[in-house]
């Protein structure tokens, strides 16, 4: 198999393959560091995307994980922090920049994308499978978006497709960073498929014998697979969604944890803990993002969450301090920085959203029909 530097492996078709047009497979290549992704795999992908889009010899791209434990943990924010430490902030944008064009490349490709997210899917993960066409779990997936309790805010496109998400989901899963398993993944609407993982070695010669091209037959052919396996039953998780969209559905963070009192059962006071442990001035920044990010395109997102990421590089945020304190040193004691929710005044949440200096925006292409997408479509 092709491969670059062994963090991305790569290969289009099978030896045995005799049918016309082929399969493009990506392996995420990073297994102990839980496949988290670096500047060069996002450009070895956005390579590897614009080739097999272009081509019509590709009927279909598949990405996987290697070492059965993640399909991808998300971006390497301890490399960006280290770079920032070092006063090296133009890597960390760099970084970013590049993620973000990736996400919104995926986003925008005509070829059906299915991402087998077996395994942890964090983050950056989430950005490089969510806006494909097909996400499969299985009972191994655990997805989750935890930037809040790192001082960041759910990016990679994410106030594109929380806000998407039935009722008041993604604001409740973006600000507590709730971590889905398994069939819940499905019923949140951010998987299009569930399978059994022993299963999916079977997948991926079903794909690799498809003997259409059409984007329709792949859909076919994944939802005739599916239900030929054993589809777990209800997690219980839209159980919990009259509460979730109770309490979730205000434009501040205050408001959301009065309702939260106000409920004073076991869920809310375990969600106000949650709530309680993590960033105050990420948690305002996210409402904002979010409620902004339901209106927009993808690529408008993306713009946005951009001018977010270089406040939190460049400028005042907890991302330095949140990842020092839970992935450097280790102590999972972070001094955020305010310490309250009162603390937080909107100028310090308007910040974040100021555009940047000539240049320095996120520079993307977008359509009119990906911008009619974003507005009134669901995922």
């Amino acid at each position: 198999m092709p491969e670059d530097a062994q963090q991305v492996l790569f290969r289009t078709g099978r030896e045995d393959d005799t049918l016309p047009g082929s399969i493009g497979e990506v392996i995420l290549n990073r297994p102990k560091a839980l496949n988290a992704l670096n500047e060069p795999m996002c450009k070895t992908l956005h390579r590897l995307y614009d080739d097999w889009d272009a081509s019509p010899d590709v009927r279909a791209i598949l990405v996987k994980g290697a070492g059965g434990k993640a399909f991808c943990a998300g971006g390497d924010v301890k490399g960006m922090v280290q770079y920032i430490l070092a006063g090296q902030h133009d890597k960390a944008i760099s970084f970013f920049r590049e993620e973000y064009t990736l996400n919104h490349r995926l986003g925008t490709l005509q070829t059906p994308h299915i991402a087998l997210i077996d395994g942890i899917v964090m983050g950056g993960g989430a950005g490089i499978s969510v806006h494909g066409a097909y996400r499969v779990a299985t009972e191994r997936t655990v997805f989750a978006m935890p930037e809040c309790g790192i001082g960041l805010f759910p990016d990679v496109g994410a106030s594109y497709f929380l806000p998407r998400l039935p009722g008041q989901l993604g604001t409740y899963l973006g600000l507590t960073g709730r971590r889905l398993k398994g069939v819940e993944v499905k019923e949140a609407q951010l998987a299009t498929h569930y399978v059994a993982s022993e299963r999916l070695p079977a997948l991926e010669e079903m794909l690799h014998s498809l003997d259409a091209n059409s984007p329709e037959h792949i859909r076919c052919s994944l939802q005739s697979f599916e239900e030929a396996g054993e589809l777990p039953g209800p997690s219980g998780l839209l159980d919990q969604m009259p509460a979730i969209d109770e309490c979730f559905s205000f434009d501040s963070i205050q408001e959301i944890y009065a309702a939260l009192g106000r409920r004073d059962d076991a869920w809310s006071k375990e969600t106000l803990d949650t709530l309680n442990k993590s960033s105050k001035l990420s948690q305002s920044v996210v409402l904002r993002e979010l409620r902004e990010g339901a209106g927009k395109s993808l690529a408008d997102c993306l713009r946005m969450e951009f001018r977010l990421v270089h406040e939190c590089v460049t400028g005042r945020s907890d991302f330095v301090e949140g990842v020092r304190a839970l992935l450097i040193d280790k102590t999972g004691k972070p001094q955020w920085n305010p310490a309250s929710i009162e603390q937080v005044t909107p100028d310090m949440v308007s910040r974040f959203f100021e555009p940047l200096p000539p240049g320095e925006e996120l520079q993307l292409e977008e359509s009119d029909a990906e911008h009619s997408k974003g507005v009134n479509s669901k995922l």
